[in-house]
């Protein structure tokens, strides 16, 4: 990770009241193939982890029992409470946490994230892997930035200062590890894509 927690989490913080506004087609791509991956039932507890402003847990309230999203920026936890409130949704819950401690000891039986993992380290994300296979969740679906092939970092596709993106058959393999089976793996473009695994 090339800058630390705090500085990530204020850097979102900045960015959180435009951030919806100027998400990416790729980001909005990922969100929708997540959800869909996603596919909690009415009794399923959902954990979003990297949560953002809520696009993933606010999709999935209606369709699941309870939904807990957890992320390291205050200020992204803020837009998305507001937006939590402004729908009326009773059964979200956001809290401050990070993929290798989520502050989070309940059921997860789907683990949900989006645009958040590729920040860490390839190491810290096989970490952060590990953590979510110890929650036992039933299905566990990542879209991120992660590269399919060979990306030149002056292309603007990923920002090198910020981003550490993993090869997509890293991710793949720290998943298997960690025992997980791969459902599907989507790319949107060279350097975004969706995985989504079951337990074995």
């Amino acid at each position: 990770m090339k800058k630390t927690l705090e500085e990530h989490a204020e850097r979102f913080s900045e960015l959180a009241p435009e951030y919806d506004e100027e998400a990416s087609p790729e980001y909005r791509a990922c969100v929708d193939l997540v959800v869909s991956y996603a596919d909690p039932s009415p009794e399923d507890v959902v954990l979003d982890l990297g949560t953002g402003t809520g696009a993933i847990a606010l999709a999935l309230a209606s369709d699941a029992d309870r939904v807990v999203g957890r992320d390291i920026s205050a200020g992204m936890l803020d837009e998305a409470r507001r937006k939590a409130d402004e729908r009326g949704l009773d059964n979200v819950a956001f809290g401050e946490g990070r993929f290798r401690d989520p502050d989070y000891d309940g059921p997860a039986d789907v683990v949900v994230s989006n645009f958040a993992m590729h920040h860490l380290s390839d190491a810290e994300k096989r970490e952060a892997i590990d953590v979510v296979a110890a929650l036992d969740p039933r299905r566990f679906v990542l879209g991120d930035v992660m590269l399919f092939e060979a990306v030149d970092p002056e292309s603007g596709v990923y920002d090198p200062e910020v981003d550490d993106p993993a090869r997509a058959g890293v991710l793949a393999d720290a998943l298997t590890d960690a025992g997980f089976v791969l459902t599907a793996v989507d790319r949107v473009s060279a350097a975004v894509g969706v995985v989504a695994a079951e337990r074995r």
